[in-house]
């Protein structure tokens, strides 16, 4: 089980291999440091994970926007752990991407206990129809909530870790983030 101030840091390549991974994130993940440097990011992917959650995270990354995203990641002996996932994309002097620093705290449990039914009707959906009708549900699911997918996650986060501010609304928080673009954690606890 994860402390709850870990901080679980890996920096990936471009393709999501990785360069570097803390001693939190080898910890929890169950690898040894040189089994995780150099393999795919996707070796402590839970296969309970939805695709299009992963579809989503790359999609914004690879625009240098930033997404926080709750994930399911299965350590080397099967045991699994949820995380909030928030990232930075790292850039040369020229703007172009070098890699990206993804930070990882444990999710909260009352968000998990709201995320299980959603993902597990995504996964039930993309192993039916494919990914593309997974993100239409999802896109539906958010438009029956008249939100998006940004203000919907961070609503769980701040709904179970207190707010940004007490008199913030899920709109304003939404409307923050849409203007900063930056780390939601380093906004929020304050870590980069």
């Amino acid at each position: 089980m994860l402390e709850e101030n870990s901080i679980l840091l890996s920096i990936t390549d471009t393709r999501g291999v990785i360069e570097y991974c803390n001693e939190d994130f080898v910890e929890s993940s169950g690898y040894e440091e040189y089994e995780l440097v150099g393999s795919g990011h996707n070796v402590v992917r839970h296969p309970d994970m939805p695709r299009v959650i992963f579809k989503l995270m790359w999609e914004r990354i690879e625009k240098k926007q930033n997404i926080i995203a709750f994930v399911k990641n299965m350590a080397k002996t099967g045991r699994y752990y949820w995380v909030m996932t928030d990232f930075v994309v790292k850039e040369n002097e020229k703007g172009q991407v070098t890699n990206y620093k993804a930070l990882r705290k444990p999710a909260p449990r009352k968000a998990i206990q709201e995320i299980i039914p959603l993902y597990k009707r995504l996964r039930e959906i993309e192993d039916l129809n494919g990914i593309e009708a997974s993100e239409k549900f999802l896109k539906g699911f958010l438009d029956s909530k008249n939100t998006d997918y940004d203000t919907y996650v961070e609503r769980l986060i701040t709904d179970n870790l207190g707010s940004l501010s007490d008199s913030s609304t899920p709109q304003e928080v939404g409307e923050a983030t849409e203007k900063k673009k930056g780390s939601f954690f380093k906004r929020f606890f304050g870590i980069e």
